[in-house]
């Protein structure tokens, strides 16, 4: 009888080691490239632009990064430089490796996160909504136009809206995280929102330039205006600008 009890116990914690190695695999999973996960809704037009390579070794420390790092308002009407653009998606979002892993940890390598930004004052760039496209680190603008003033009717007023040079917009696609990961895959999403966010925030100290995180704002309004895929889910709105 205790050699019976044994053997089942040891079949069990053998079942509880797989498990556990299965689990720790699919979160450490390479980028999920296939074509079953790939509606990755690019919306590459005639209008794309590759931007410049971003700058992987800057001159400023982290520690110094974390300690300028404020919520900033108020911003000047000093245009942002498409290596501003560059920098500030590739940090939220860029390709640091050939295995297509980002600068944002993503749950089991499904990339769920979309990221668009809505341009009133930077050079070479027309007014507009565009999209950016980490694979090739290059953007397309999606529809060219004055957005800034029903965005901020859309944010409840929020001046920094329409003061802001761009306004980031992050959106995610529920749907690649949660087919692998069920409802705890909405968790992941707002998890990896997090860690896109806090990086362009953090990016934006480094490049003495002012940002704050909005999350207050009309849903179905924000996403009437950018006029996307029903499947993208706006969860965070960052508005950039130079500051005094």
């Amino acid at each position: 009888m205790l050699k019976k009890h044994f053997f089942i116990g040891s079949i069990f914690l053998l079942l509880i080691i797989l498990g556990g190695i299965f689990s720790l695999a699919t979160q450490c999973a390479t980028p999920d490239n296939s074509k079953e996960n790939e509606r990755n809704f690019n919306f590459k037009t005639k209008e794309t632009m590759q931007l410049p390579d971003p700058v992987k070794d800057g001159d400023m420390s982290l520690e110094k990064t974390l300690t300028l790092r404020r919520s900033k308002r108020s911003y000047t009407d000093e245009p942002l430089t498409i290596e501003q653009i560059s920098q500030l998606l590739w940090s939220a979002q860029g390709v640091t490796s050939e295995r297509g892993f980002r600068t944002a940890p993503t749950a089991g390598g499904t990339l769920p996160l979309e990221m668009f930004f809505v341009v009133n004052n930077v050079d070479d760039l027309k007014q507009g909504i565009y999209q950016y496209h980490p694979d090739d680190h290059s953007i397309s603008l999606i529809r060219e136009g004055y957005y800034s003033d029903d965005l901020t009717r859309a944010c409840m007023g929020q001046s920094m809206v329409r003061d802001a040079s761009v306004n980031f917009i992050f959106g995610a696609v529920y749907e690649r995280t949660t087919s692998r990961y069920g409802e705890r895959g909405y968790r992941y999403v707002y998890n990896e929102i997090g860690h896109a966010s806090q990086n362009l925030h953090l990016q934006a100290a480094s490049l003495d330039l002012g940002t704050v995180v909005i999350g207050a704002y009309d849903d179905d309004e924000v996403e009437r205006i950018l006029d996307l895929d029903p499947e993208i889910n706006i969860l965070y709105i960052m508005p950039v600008g130079n500051i005094n």
